[in-house]
């Protein structure tokens, strides 16, 4: 633990595990999007073209992490290890702050996003690290002997799940050599999981096809995986798909210590976003991460505000909407959409290639 006040994250998860009827919710953003998008990760400019840019620098993104962390309303903040480095270690943002920062420690090959080609989000992912838990911890691969306490002792692990016996265990090998150095460095974890992402071909043969229950598919999954760990090397909260009403009751419900939370995906509308919490908050769930639907709104600290409030049971989501288009209004900011848009429900991506 760094030295500041205590952490939300840590207040609230004690308090969940404890009870887990009370109302508290985490919330993260996912300022991770440069291990996957490459230019487009920090967003378009005002004048760019979706797909095309121009878009924003990687210097405009970190500004953004900077004032989301002043405004202290999120208690999880999770970056690349470059960012994490530039703004845990060096800069040291989160020492008087309530917010963990925290690190994706693994980029599988469905988030390799570079556009022009598009391949690899549709081929079965294979697991990959880039960084290591010494140099999210300290900025290198070696402990500096100066420094008693890591700065950032969280990370993100993430895994895709395929429905091939092989590939499949490759993935929780590579979470198995993961666990057991984290438990070793006491870095803690948080654990992704995403729906399986080729239904084409896998390992050169024909697949029989998607599971025809992906949410259950998804849970059983989870609890297996999970079944052999002891709590020393268990993930302090889950980040998945919402997988609707009925498997996420049954999952919340299933082991008390395994702290549900839920992943945004693709951006959406402002309404998608307010009552995807809650809704899943409704039906077990007490993590919501959120990356490209804070991202892509016109004002993050605003979003962020009311995206609070719903997740606190202050508003329900289509007054927290209304509020929104308020304030930007007040602030002189055009709303992309109109306000009558922006209440639409839409099917949005779970997939980070969504």
């Amino acid at each position: 633990m760094t030295a500041v006040s205590t952490k939300s994250l840590d207040v609230k998860l004690a308090r969940i595990v404890a009870d887990p009827n009370c109302r508290d919710f985490i919330l993260a953003d996912a300022k991770d999007a440069d291990m996957a998008f490459g230019l487009a990760a920090p967003g378009l400019r005002p004048s760019g073209t979706a797909g095309i840019g121009p878009y924003r620098s990687i210097h405009d993104y970190r500004d953004q992490i900077r004032e989301i962390v002043r405004q202290g309303l999120i208690d999880v903040m999770l970056m690349s290890a470059s960012t994490s480095e530039c703004l845990a270690l060096n800069e040291q943002i989160f020492d008087d702050s309530t917010v963990t920062a925290a690190v994706r420690m693994n980029d599988t090959t469905d988030i390799w996003l570079a556009a022009g080609t598009g391949g690899y989000a549709g081929q079965p992912a294979l697991p990959f690290s880039t960084a290591t838990i010494s140099q999210a911890q300290y900025g290198c691969t070696t402990v500096r002997s100066n420094v008693s306490r890591p700065k950032v002792d969280l990370g993100l692990f993430s895994l895709t799940f395929n429905d091939d016996a092989a590939l499949d265990r490759e993935m929780l090998l590579a979470y198995k050599e993961f666990r057991l150095a984290a438990e070793q460095a006491e870095f803690r974890h948080f654990l992704e999981v995403f729906y399986p992402n080729s239904l084409r071909q896998v390992s050169g043969r024909q697949t029989h096809g998607q599971p025809r229950d992906v949410a259950r598919f998804l849970a059983d999954h989870v609890v297996r995986a999970l079944a052999g760990v002891p709590r020393s090397g268990r993930p302090i909260f889950l980040k998945i798909p919402y997988l609707g009403a009925d498997v996420t009751e049954q999952l919340a419900a299933y082991d008390r210590s395994l702290v549900v939370g839920i992943l945004g995906g693709s951006a959406g509308t402002t309404h998608d976003a307010f009552a995807l919490v809650a809704e899943a908050k409704q039906h077990g769930a007490r993590v919501a991460l959120f990356g490209r639907k804070i991202n892509a709104a016109e004002d993050q600290l605003t979003f962020v505000r009311l995206l609070r409030a719903v997740a606190d049971d202050e508003v329900f989501p289509e007054e927290a909407v209304k509020h929104y288009h308020d304030a930007l209004s007040r602030i002189g900011i055009t709303a992309k959409r109109t306000l009558e848009d922006d209440l639409i429900r839409t099917p949005t991506q779970s997939a980070y290639g969504g």
